[in-house]
């Protein structure tokens, strides 16, 4: 069964913000996830900074 949290966080703007201030593009952040093994796709990253799209645990562990 799927559990489904409440974001009560700004995960996506978090991202965003850590994203730019160590000046990573996005397709440079993206490199990196696929390297643990994560696929996840520039446009897929987009969503998730701005909030439309739900991010999924291995992704947040691949983008730490």
């Amino acid at each position: 069964m799927e559990q489904k949290i409440k974001q009560d966080l700004r995960i996506g703007e978090n991202i965003r913000k850590i994203r730019k201030a160590r000046k990573l593009g996005q397709t440079d952040l993206v490199r990196t996830p696929h390297i643990d093994g994560c696929d996840m796709a520039r446009k897929c990253l987009v969503t998730i900074e701005h909030g439309t799209q739900h991010i999924q645990a291995t992704q947040l562990q691949a983008i730490k």
